[in-house]
């Protein structure tokens, strides 16, 4: 075997990076989509037949739900690979969307975003943990943060197409759910015309150097391979829960879990059944105060990309979550306000917080190395989604109980505590500033 080969993680940007970036791209807008158009979906539900707040809460919740299975995907895909999973889940993603249309039994429609979740859950953890594994090392983090834009405008078309869609009749509802399957098949297509390559990575910390160096040559050229670190690993032991929690990877596992958990708490919470909040808060025009919000939902990850380049992780972190506390302070300790105050307020909120969700992807991948990072991630985002779950499945209960005020002072609580967890615990995982300490 040739040791003279240049690390293909060295390598320059090519065509294959690109197509392997837009293969989580397609996989972001429908990932986006699915877990938005929920929210719109029941809420047009909730017209034509009789829900309690249990089960809207519930089924809301539900692909979040799935997204737990994080874990158990995150350490399937280190022990059997990264491809096959990433090459069937958006058609399986395709089959369960498309169900929807069948069912207006609540415990029945829960199941399915059940299995869409757990689909979703293979494109977050598998997904990212296959794009790092190919992408050059100085162009990682970069375009790993800009992911968050194509799940940011998934997530918004959902709620676009939720609005526009109606006329239909009883089913109105059940055809908004089913769209999903529409950026599903076609991200499930292109996959298949593609032909996913295999992680070197995970070949190499597999033993399977040969098949690995085979890889890279076929998709990189003849002067690319395994840097001689991986050359030299071996086949890595069992990697589990126990592992995680080990002093190695202890603290590294719990930040990645409770920062995403109370980001996603409040996120989804707000975002997901923004239809039931703002007819609460009494803001006058329901439909202009969410296209409103959802705009400052983009804005605030456009602000967020510029900002991952320029300041340190810990101080992202930190200032995503006390800044959107800050801004839903005083919707929650006063409703003297004006609406257009309130609006402001709900705007600014909305700017932080989503600024936030940039690290959702790079972060947690930064935390582990190559023998555990698809597993970390995994349970990263499975105790995340127990968060998202949480805020989904409570808000519109805390809402009918309390009005909107008593959802707000739970999420700025939640938030209080993220930030907090950050302040004690986070490490810094950005070369630029970790490299000066």
């Amino acid at each position: 075997m040739n040791y003279t080969k240049k690390d293909y993680k060295k390598a320059p940007l090519s065509a294959v990076h690109l197509k392997i970036y837009l293969t989580l791209i397609l996989g972001q807008i429908a990932c986006g989509y699915a877990l938005g158009v929920i929210g719109t979906g029941m809420a047009k539900a909730q017209q034509v037949i009789t829900i309690s707040d249990f089960w809207v809460g519930l089924v809301g919740a539900g692909s979040l739900l799935g997204l737990a299975g994080s874990a158990l995907v995150g350490k399937l895909a280190d022990q059997l690979g990264r491809r096959r999973m990433l090459m069937m889940n958006m058609y399986l993603f395709s089959i369960f969307s498309l169900l929807q249309l069948v069912t207006a039994n609540m415990f029945l429609l829960f199941i399915l975003r059940l299995l869409i979740g757990l689909m979703v859950a293979i494109d977050y953890t598998v997904g990212n943990a296959w794009l790092v594994e190919w992408l050059p090392a100085k162009q990682s983090g970069k375009l790993q943060s800009q992911l968050i834009i194509y799940w940011t405008l998934g997530f918004i078309a959902s709620y676009l197409a939720g609005t526009v869609i109606s006329g239909l009749g009883s089913h109105t509802w059940q055809i908004i759910l089913a769209t999903s399957a529409v950026p599903g098949i076609i991200t499930a297509i292109y996959r298949s015309l593609f032909g996913l390559p295999a992680s070197p990575s995970w070949l190499a910390s597999q033993g399977k150097n040969q098949k690995a160096q085979k890889v890279i040559q076929k998709h990189l050229g003849k002067r690319w391979g395994l840097s001689l670190k991986q050359l030299r690993s071996k086949a890595p032991d069992d990697v589990g829960i126990k592992t995680l929690f080990s002093p190695t990877y202890r603290r590294r596992t719990i930040v990645g879990g409770l920062f995403y958990a109370c980001q996603a708490f409040s996120f989804f919470g707000v975002s997901i059944f923004l239809p039931i909040l703002l007819t609460s808060m009494h803001l006058g025009n329901d439909s202009l105060s969410g296209i409103i919000y959802n705009v400052c939902v983009f804005v605030g990850v456009l602000l967020g990309i510029w900002l991952f380049r320029k300041i340190s992780r810990r101080a992202f972190l930190m200032g995503t979550f006390f800044l959107s506390a800050l801004a839903m302070a005083p919707l929650v300790t006063s409703w003297q306000l004006s609406s257009l105050v309130q609006i402001s307020l709900f705007a600014a909120f909305a700017i932080m917080l989503s600024a936030g969700l940039v690290l959702d992807y790079p972060y947690p991948t930064e935390l582990f190395d190559i023998k555990v990072r698809a597993t970390g991630v995994g349970a990263c985002i499975t105790i995340s989604r127990f968060g998202a779950a949480g805020g989904t499945f409570l808000l519109p209960v805390l809402t009918n109980v309390g009005g909107a005020r008593l959802a707000m002072v739970v999420c700025l609580a939640v938030l209080l505590i993220g930030g907090v967890v950050c302040l004690l615990w986070a490490p810094e995982t950005s070369p630029r500033f970790r490299d000066k300490n």
